[in-house]
């Protein structure tokens, strides 16, 4: 097991852009921004997916505790100026989160901690009690907007506990120690922009030339490995499903076309007739609980399933803001994400149709995952909650 932290990769290499999302994909995402989840049985998650892919943390993960669920919180009377800013003119931290949003290489997890970092900013408070009280209404506000959400909700509790848990504050003056405060969430920002490149990085001794890979959907961090290591001449060929029914792996084959990486396009049902051809699966994460398995894409759990029989190693690409206290039982031990199925023709209104958005892999069919804390295996990951948590 290799645990150590790989941040400091980033000084000594140059940023690649990130991919832009598609005009039709943005259109469809800009019109979500001020109402995500105008359909309150669709997860607001995968109306604005093609955004929503996050990134976040680094190796400070060891010192914080995240307290990741999807457990409704209500918010308080005093907390709406937050939501939507009732006042004429009052900051809405939800108003600042969509315009963060709108950037195409910004994910949804970073761009709450930009918010919330903006809440300390334009802060009126005298005290340092009334700014950690805003600070937890606009935290609230902000993983309110999407419940199902592991990322959203990760990323807020982990600004919370970065920003606020240092005994300095105890001994300064309210405006060094709210400057203090500034200072450790933009850090904050900045440290969890560079997670998925670090994650690339680490990812590269693993491919190899000559390599088959299998990726399922769109994930933007599998996508920034893939493209690193097309950066770095390696020659290998990627199996790419469609990801119906959003097809998010139309795109994914698209962006890797556009590389030059030669990609073969797959119909979901035939990942089974196309293993043998495959060297390894590289899939991302929705989430990654106590038990080292993970919660992502519908789909995974069967490919995973696939993979192990025929003796093919299976990588998981995941952000470490992602690692949730969660511990599903079963694929129906989950809160429901739930999405849209268009099937192109007309269902009959007494067919059932599963719209659920996500499925649980469990650890046993997992080989390593690849995080910005360096590259665990799937106990590991366990071990490392259970400490975290106590």
């Amino acid at each position: 097991m290799w645990r150590r932290s790989a941040s400091f990769i980033l000084d000594k290499t140059q940023n690649d852009a990130v991919p832009t999302t598609p005009p039709s994909v943005a259109a469809m995402a800009e019109n979500t921004l001020q109402n995500p989840n105008p359909n309150s049985d669709i997860s607001a998650y995968y109306q604005t997916r093609a955004a929503h892919h996050g990134v976040v943390t680094s190796d400070w993960l060891a010192q914080a505790q995240a307290a990741v669920g999807n457990q409704e919180e209500d918010i308080g009377v005093n907390a709406k100026s937050y939501l939507g800013g009732d006042e004429l003119g009052k900051f809405s931290v939800i108003d600042e989160f969509n315009n963060w949003r709108k950037q195409p290489d910004l994910a949804e997890a970073v761009a709450a901690i930009r918010a919330l970092a903006s809440v300390i900013r334009s802060s009126d408070a005298t005290t340092m009690m009334e700014l950690e009280i805003e600070l937890k209404k606009a935290s609230d506000s902000l993983k309110s907007w999407d419940k199902t959400s592991i990322s959203l909700t990760a990323g807020c509790d982990l600004f919370m506990r970065y920003v606020t848990r240092t005994s300095a504050l105890e001994y300064e003056d309210f405006n060094s120690a709210k400057s203090r405060l500034l200072e450790r969430a933009e850090k904050f920002g900045e440290i969890s922009y560079k997670a998925r490149k670090i994650i690339a990085m680490l990812s590269q001794d693993f491919i190899f030339d000559g390599c088959t890979i299998l990726v399922h959907g769109f994930s933007r961090v599998v996508f920034e490995v893939l493209k690193t290591a097309a950066q770095n001449r390696k020659n290998f060929r990627v199996l790419c499903t469609e990801g119906r029914p959003d097809r998010s792996g139309l795109r994914l084959s698209n962006e890797l076309a556009k590389l030059d990486v030669p990609v073969k396009l797959l119909i979901d049902s035939a990942v089974a007739y196309s293993m043998d051809e495959v060297d390894m699966v590289f899939v991302g994460a929705d989430g990654v609980v106590e038990s080292g398995g993970v919660i992502n894409m519908m789909g995974t759990y069967q490919i995973a399933l696939v993979a192990k029989s025929m003796n093919k190693p299976v990588y998981v690409a995941a952000e470490s803001y992602k690692f949730a206290r969660l511990y599903p039982l079963d694929q129906k031990d989950m809160v429901p994400a739930l999405r849209p199925i268009d099937f192109g023709v007309p269902i009959p209104a007494k067919v059932e149709v599963e719209t659920s958005a996500r499925d649980y892999t469990p650890p046993q069919y997992l080989t390593l995952l690849f995080t910005d804390l360096g590259v665990l295996t799937p106990s590991v990951v366990s071990d490392e909650l259970i400490q975290l948590y106590l």
